[in-house]
């Protein structure tokens, strides 16, 4: 019975979807065709969950559904939106870093940053403003197909000026008209309570259905959505990104570029291992760069199974993976998760890639955290049959966290002696591209059972330590919330006590006066 129930259920929806693309050919295209871009006709007629898309912002009603699609196509033409890429957008927007992409939530949603005291309202430049805008959310939609965004209004150091009435009622209808169930959730960071009056005016533009994503938080607050490796310090958080322009920040998947010159292959990289462990050790961002480019390192063919017929991996430390995703082009071990421990030998993971066509392939891996992961080789070409073994190991002090994901992409070669890797990867059409993503897995260390016993019967004296490094923790945590509260507290008494100043003041004068006049 609820089979049938979700059957009806989905012939409603593609009904309606028939019906809507119907009646915009009929009613909206008839005479006006020049008002949209005919690629974003294209994509209605051929796009289901485009259209869909549409419907459940407006709860299925078809009606209202056209006039948004109407209203939102409009817009895409009049910005150009299917065209605009970095050279459209004056330089200095990206520079000034007022707004970018950079981070995630705890729901896995990227981070939409807007740096409101970066904003000055300029009727010269509101159009360029917007176009800005709508090059990140094409950006990302193109990018993340139905990944969702959380915006973050960074008010801090903000005042009147900051303020854009016209330009935030814009951004508003981005997410309400323009991009159909795109926003996550809105968080309103620090909001001076003089802009209080303001955001009253706002809500009345977000409608029920925005108006219940929207959410005002403090600094303390705000870890409730968002994890501290996200945050800047200036929100209590650890992430130690700075906005800097070129490259784009939001280039998730994007290896960055070596600043160490040219990269040495994987095989010129072990033979120095192999020569001087205290030189690797010095000079070890700079054999391990190979991460950060699209240099290609020489192929090299790895049986995995002879070299692991004692189950063991050979790379020493290296997690061995227990999965595998039969892909079409490559089958790729682990299938979800790359596993991460907390110990020191327990960051390295290994991802292994067996070739199950008959071309050689070209592969390269990416991440969303390049400053905390070293892929080896991250980039190369695999024969026919052969199987690679990447080394994923975290960087320096870094932790391993559940947001971080690597995209794996192969495609096949043509001319394997002929091609660069680089060269290759900008001509090769994407249809062609096999991309397939992972996870990381944090592994909780197994305590043992009983600990040892130390000299003088000091019996679980690191647990101990533990323990109380933990209640320390809590309460300094307690302590500031406690100061936090006196300071606010201290601030109300001192302007309560000003106002009794002026106040007495005044009623001496008055006292003064009447002496006077009698």
């Amino acid at each position: 019975m609820a089979e049938l129930e979700q059957h009806q259920g989905d012939q409603g929806i593609e009904d309606k979807i028939e019906k809507t693309r119907e009646r915009f050919k009929n009613e909206f295209l008839k005479d006006s065709s020049d008002k949209y871009d005919q690629r974003d006709v294209d994509r209605l007629q051929e796009d289901n969950s485009l259209v869909e898309g549409y419907l459940m912002w407006r709860l299925y009603v078809v009606d209202d559904a056209l006039k948004m699609i109407d209203e939102s196509f409009q817009w895409r033409k009049e910005y150009g939106v299917n065209d605009l890429s970095e050279s459209s957008i004056p330089r200095w927007m990206f520079e000034t870093g007022a707004v970018f992409l950079h981070g995630f939530d705890k729901e896995g949603n990227k981070l939409f940053w807007f740096k409101v005291k970066l904003h000055i309202k300029d009727a010269k430049t509101i159009i360029d403003k917007k176009k800005y805008v709508a090059f990140w959310l094409e950006r990302n939609v193109k990018k993340e197909p139905g990944m969702p965004l959380t915006v973050i209004f960074d008010m801090s150091e903000s005042g009147l000026t900051n303020i854009d009435m016209d330009f935030v009622k814009y951004v508003i209808n981005c997410f309400k008209v323009y991009y159909p169930k795109l926003l996550s959730k809105m968080i309103i960071v620090e909001m001076p309570w003089i802009m209080n009056a303001a955001w009253k005016i706002v809500k009345t533009w977000l409608g029920p259905e925005a108006i219940s994503k929207l959410k005002f938080a403090s600094r303390s607050e705000l870890q409730s959505y968002i994890d501290p490796e996200y945050l800047p310090p200036h929100m209590g958080g650890m992430d130690p990104f700075k906005y800097s322009y070129p490259p784009l920040p939001d280039d998730d998947f994007q290896t960055p570029i070596s600043d160490n010159g040219p990269i040495a292959s994987e095989d010129e990289s072990e033979s120095k291992e192999i020569e001087s462990k205290e030189s690797v050790q010095d000079s070890k961002d700079g054999l391990e760069s190979s991460f950060n480019s699209e240099v290609a390192t020489k192929p090299k063919k790895v049986n995995f199974l002879e070299d692991n017929e004692k189950g063991e991996s050979r790379i020493k430390g290296a997690r061995k993976p227990l999965t595998t995703f039969k892909g079409t082009l490559l089958d790729i071990s682990p299938a979800d998760e790359l596993s991460f421990g907390c110990g020191d030998a327990e960051k390295k993971s290994l991802i292994i890639l067996s070739n199950v066509t008959k071309n050689p392939l070209a592969f390269k891996v990416r991440t969303t955290a390049p400053e905390k992961y070293r892929v080896k080789p991250s980039s190369s070409t695999c024969e026919p049959g052969a199987s690679i073994e990447i080394v994923v190991s975290l960087h320096g002090g870094s932790q391993a966290s559940p947001q971080d994901r690597f995209l794996v992409m192969a495609a096949e070669m043509d001319n394997v002696g002929t091609q660069e890797l680089a060269q290759f990867w900008k001509e090769v059409q994407k249809p062609k591209i096999m991309e397939h993503r992972l996870r990381c897995h944090v592994v909780e260390s197994v305590k043992p059972a009983v600990m040892p016993q130390r000299e003088g019967g000091d019996l679980g004296s690191s647990k101990d330590i533990n323990i109380a490094l933990l209640r320390l923790a809590a309460s300094n945590s307690r302590l500031e919330q406690s100061l936090n509260t006196c300071t606010r507290v201290q601030k109300i008494l001192v302007c309560l006590v000003l106002i009794l100043l002026v106040l007495n003041l005044y009623c001496i004068r008055l006292l003064t006066t009447a002496r006077q006049l009698s």
